[in-house]
Protein backbone atom coordinates (compact mmCIF):
# COMPACT_ATOMS: atom_id res chain seq x y z
CA UNK A 1 0.00 0.00 0.00
CA UNK A 2 1.21 3.56 -0.82
CA UNK A 3 0.31 6.78 0.81
CA UNK A 4 -0.52 9.37 -1.57
CA UNK A 5 1.46 12.59 -0.79
CA UNK A 6 0.02 16.03 -1.26
CA UNK A 7 2.25 18.96 -2.07
CA UNK A 8 1.01 22.60 -2.05
CA UNK A 9 -1.14 25.03 0.47
CA UNK A 10 -4.41 24.49 1.41
CA UNK A 11 -6.32 27.58 0.75
CA UNK A 12 -6.66 28.50 4.47
CA UNK A 13 -2.87 28.69 4.83
CA UNK A 14 -2.83 30.90 1.11
CA UNK A 15 -4.93 33.75 2.78
CA UNK A 16 -3.42 33.88 6.03
CA UNK A 17 0.12 34.81 4.18
CA UNK A 18 -1.59 37.12 2.08
CA UNK A 19 -3.02 38.62 5.00
CA UNK A 20 0.55 39.32 6.81
CA UNK A 21 1.83 40.19 3.96
CA UNK A 22 0.03 42.82 3.07
CA UNK A 23 0.06 43.87 6.68
CA UNK A 24 3.96 44.17 6.44
CA UNK A 25 4.05 45.76 3.03
CA UNK A 26 1.81 48.17 4.38
CA UNK A 27 4.07 48.65 7.67
CA UNK A 28 6.56 49.76 5.37
CA UNK A 29 4.84 51.44 3.01
CA UNK A 30 3.82 53.81 5.66
CA UNK A 31 7.17 54.55 7.13
CA UNK A 32 8.82 55.06 3.95
CA UNK A 33 5.84 57.60 2.72
CA UNK A 34 6.80 59.37 6.25
CA UNK A 35 10.83 59.37 5.32
CA UNK A 36 9.85 60.95 2.07
CA UNK A 37 7.47 63.26 3.13
CA UNK A 38 9.99 64.72 5.29
CA UNK A 39 13.40 64.64 3.39
CA UNK A 40 12.50 67.86 1.95
CA UNK A 41 12.70 69.97 5.38
CA UNK A 42 16.92 69.17 5.92
CA UNK A 43 17.35 71.39 3.25
CA UNK A 44 14.46 73.90 3.85
CA UNK A 45 16.69 74.04 7.14
CA UNK A 46 19.56 74.48 6.03
CA UNK A 47 18.53 77.29 3.44
CA UNK A 48 17.13 79.19 6.28
CA UNK A 49 19.90 79.04 8.36
CA UNK A 50 22.29 80.33 5.38
CA UNK A 51 20.19 82.99 4.70
CA UNK A 52 20.17 83.97 8.18
CA UNK A 53 24.13 83.37 8.10
CA UNK A 54 24.74 85.60 5.80
CA UNK A 55 22.48 88.77 6.61
CA UNK A 56 24.43 88.28 10.47
CA UNK A 57 27.83 87.88 8.57
CA UNK A 58 26.70 91.59 6.35
CA UNK A 59 25.88 93.50 9.41
CA UNK A 60 28.71 92.34 11.63
CA UNK A 61 31.24 93.42 9.02
CA UNK A 62 30.17 96.96 8.73
CA UNK A 63 31.37 99.79 10.93
CA UNK A 64 30.38 99.62 14.74
CA UNK A 65 29.30 103.39 14.88
CA UNK A 66 28.06 106.21 11.80
CA UNK A 67 31.09 107.08 10.02
CA UNK A 68 31.67 110.93 9.99
CA UNK A 69 29.15 112.22 7.76
CA UNK A 70 27.93 108.59 6.69
CA UNK A 71 24.37 108.06 5.44
CA UNK A 72 22.10 107.36 8.29
CA UNK A 73 19.58 104.66 8.54
CA UNK A 74 16.87 104.07 5.10
CA UNK A 75 15.25 101.70 3.75
CA UNK A 76 17.60 101.09 0.96
CA UNK A 77 20.04 98.59 2.42
CA UNK A 78 22.75 99.38 -0.36
CA UNK A 79 22.96 102.37 1.72
CA UNK A 80 23.58 101.11 5.33
CA UNK A 81 27.01 101.80 6.36
CA UNK A 82 27.09 100.88 10.06
CA UNK A 83 25.10 97.75 12.42
CA UNK A 84 22.68 100.21 13.75
CA UNK A 85 21.33 100.98 10.48
CA UNK A 86 19.99 97.78 10.16
CA UNK A 87 17.98 98.00 13.45
CA UNK A 88 14.06 97.27 12.05
CA UNK A 89 15.08 96.25 8.82
CA UNK A 90 12.86 93.23 7.50
CA UNK A 91 11.73 91.83 4.03
CA UNK A 92 7.86 91.57 5.33
CA UNK A 93 6.48 88.88 2.65
CA UNK A 94 8.55 90.27 0.07
CA UNK A 95 10.95 87.59 0.24
CA UNK A 96 14.87 87.67 -0.05
CA UNK A 97 16.42 90.53 -2.11
CA UNK A 98 19.80 91.42 -3.21
CA UNK A 99 21.60 94.07 -2.20
CA UNK A 100 22.54 95.50 -5.75
CA UNK A 101 22.56 93.48 -8.95
CA UNK A 102 25.51 93.99 -11.17
CA UNK A 103 23.55 92.42 -14.50
CA UNK A 104 20.67 95.70 -14.07
CA UNK A 105 22.04 97.88 -11.72
CA UNK A 106 18.87 97.88 -9.48
CA UNK A 107 18.82 97.26 -6.63
CA UNK A 108 17.08 94.92 -4.20
CA UNK A 109 15.76 92.42 -7.28
CA UNK A 110 14.33 89.14 -5.83
CA UNK A 111 16.35 86.14 -5.56
CA UNK A 112 15.61 82.93 -7.69
CA UNK A 113 14.05 80.45 -5.46
CA UNK A 114 13.64 82.87 -2.15
CA UNK A 115 10.98 84.15 -2.40
CA UNK A 116 9.35 81.80 -0.05
CA UNK A 117 11.93 82.93 2.78
CA UNK A 118 11.74 85.95 4.98
CA UNK A 119 13.74 88.65 7.48
CA UNK A 120 10.80 88.53 9.61
CA UNK A 121 10.92 89.36 12.71
CA UNK A 122 12.61 92.68 12.08
CA UNK A 123 16.47 92.48 12.62
CA UNK A 124 17.43 93.57 16.50
CA UNK A 125 20.32 95.93 17.41
CA UNK A 126 20.89 96.21 20.85
CA UNK A 127 23.45 97.56 22.78
CA UNK A 128 24.83 95.31 25.63
CA UNK A 129 24.24 95.08 29.30
CA UNK A 130 26.68 95.70 31.80
CA UNK A 131 27.28 92.31 32.51
CA UNK A 132 27.52 91.34 28.62
CA UNK A 133 30.21 93.77 28.31
CA UNK A 134 31.97 92.15 31.74
CA UNK A 135 32.35 89.01 29.92
CA UNK A 136 33.49 91.03 26.76
CA UNK A 137 36.15 92.66 28.77
CA UNK A 138 34.39 95.71 29.60
CA UNK A 139 34.49 96.38 25.29
CA UNK A 140 31.18 98.47 24.27
CA UNK A 141 29.30 95.93 22.34
CA UNK A 142 26.16 95.57 19.96
CA UNK A 143 23.71 91.96 19.99
CA UNK A 144 22.55 91.43 16.40
CA UNK A 145 19.41 89.06 15.74
CA UNK A 146 18.47 88.13 12.60
CA UNK A 147 15.12 86.05 12.29
CA UNK A 148 14.23 84.04 9.10
CA UNK A 149 11.15 82.64 8.23
CA UNK A 150 11.29 79.84 5.83
CA UNK A 151 8.22 78.51 3.49
CA UNK A 152 6.87 76.41 6.06
CA UNK A 153 6.77 78.92 8.39
CA UNK A 154 9.48 77.84 10.59
CA UNK A 155 11.46 80.57 12.18
CA UNK A 156 15.10 80.64 12.86
CA UNK A 157 17.12 82.91 14.67
CA UNK A 158 20.76 83.95 15.21
CA UNK A 159 22.98 85.88 17.36
CA UNK A 160 26.22 87.89 16.69
CA UNK A 161 27.69 90.36 18.70
CA UNK A 162 29.77 93.16 16.76
CA UNK A 163 32.37 95.00 19.34
CA UNK A 164 33.54 98.41 19.27
CA UNK A 165 37.46 98.91 16.84
CA UNK A 166 37.90 102.76 18.04
CA UNK A 167 40.46 103.23 20.59
CA UNK A 168 40.21 104.59 23.53
CA UNK A 169 36.71 104.73 23.85
CA UNK A 170 33.45 103.79 21.63
CA UNK A 171 30.71 106.33 20.84
CA UNK A 172 27.41 104.93 21.42
CA UNK A 173 25.76 104.63 18.10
Amino acid sequence: MTKLRHQGFTLIELIIFIVVVSAGLAGILSVMNTVVKSSADPMVRKQTIAIAESLLEEILLKDYANPMGGYTAGINRAQFDDVSDYAGYTTGTAGIREVFNMTSTTVGDLVPGLSGYNIAPPVTVILVTAAESAALNGVAALRVTVSVTNPQGEVISLTGYRACDLSPSCPLP
